[in-house]
């Protein structure tokens, strides 16, 4: 990697705080026009077992009944919009890296899902999704013939 060896050089480490906070900018900059910024919110975890998948994804802030969710296949939507903080009369903002507005997010599921299995609880800003596998995903056990 380029970054490793060219920190071997010595260059303070101011330069290279800068230098991350020069990227932290740029990203913020080009958040609306990057697909790829745009999908990383929410993120997600997935785990499978065997006979269904759960989800689990962060979402602080966000009034569960602004969440939609739609399962179609093996492709699962999250989209909500988490409302801004209220300013009161007077106060502006210092910084402001918490993002606010409307949200999409679609991932791909290992197996198609029994959509009417579906389960889903928001508890303390964590959104978990229990998605069974539909009957005909499941493994099948083939028996092995002995002569």
């Amino acid at each position: 990697m380029f970054w490793p060896e060219f920190r071997s050089t010595g260059l303070s480490s101011d330069l290279w705080r800068e230098m991350d906070r020069l990227q932290q900018e740029m990203d913020r900059l080009f958040s609306g026009l990057s697909p790829t910024y745009a999908r990383s919110f929410p993120a997600v975890n997935i785990w499978e077992g065997e006979g269904d998948a759960v989800v689990t994804t962060e979402l602080p802030g966000v009034d569960p009944d602004k969440i939609d969710l739609s399962v179609r296949g093996d492709m699962l939507t999250i989209a909500g919009v988490r409302d801004a903080e209220p300013l009161k009369e007077g106060e502006a903002y210092h910084r402001q890296e918490r993002r606010h507005g409307q949200f999409v997010r679609t991932v791909k599921l290992p197996f198609r899902v029994d959509e009417s299995g579906i389960e889903a609880s928001f508890e303390r800003g964590i959104l978990s999704i229990r998605l069974p596998r539909h009957r005909d995903e499941m493994p099948k056990r083939i028996p092995i013939k002995t002569t």
